[in-house]
């Protein structure tokens, strides 16, 4: 499935109310039981939760770390395209999970993207061909307590920096 196919079944240039409720019907979501609860019109919060479901519970009764890992995929990556737009290209590159506890009842997670964040990459890229910031995301318990750590590694780019032949960008 081509780019653009993708990102008009999750709702390029729909309203995030409208990129919630697909992304909610996304299969890998809906069949590891994870849901987005809130999104900001402006795309800068995005809320997700996951119930523990006999589906996805691993062995031991407790969450699949494969499922906590999957409710923090996207979500960086759809904020940051959202809000630095068209001119920009981003992509996950990498990601690594720590686990801290068990994943019991239901787990959160709460992304975040400031005005310092976006302003940082727009900066780092008018002198750099490609920047690759790191976003942390904690998945909570409902008692608060940290369950995993995920970090994100994006890259970012502006569209007209490509590489070249010679593997310089112009």
């Amino acid at each position: 499935m081509s780019r653009n196919v993708l990102l008009q079944i999750l709702g390029d240039g729909k309203s995030p109310a409208h990129l919630r409720r697909l992304v909610n019907l996304w299969p890998p979501f809906l069949g590891a039981g994870i849901r987005i609860e809130n999104i900001a019109p402006d795309m800068r919060a995005v809320d997700v939760e996951m119930k523990l479901r006999f589906w996805n519970a691993n062995y031991v009764g407790t969450h699949f770390g494969g499922s906590i890992f999957a409710m923090t995929d996207p979500f960086y990556m759809l904020m940051l395209m959202a809000n630095l737009g068209r001119d920009y290209i981003v992509w996950d590159k990498a990601a690594s999970i720590r686990y801290r506890k068990p994943g019991k009842g239901t787990v959160r997670a709460q992304f975040r993207l400031t005005d310092a964040q976006l302003d940082d990459i727009r900066d780092k890229l008018k002198t750099l061909p490609k920047y690759e910031p790191v976003f942390q995301v904690e998945v909570m318990d409902e008692t608060e307590e940290v369950v995993a750590i995920v970090e994100k590694l994006l890259h970012v780019r502006k569209k007209d920096s490509t590489p070249t032949s010679e593997g310089r960008v112009g």
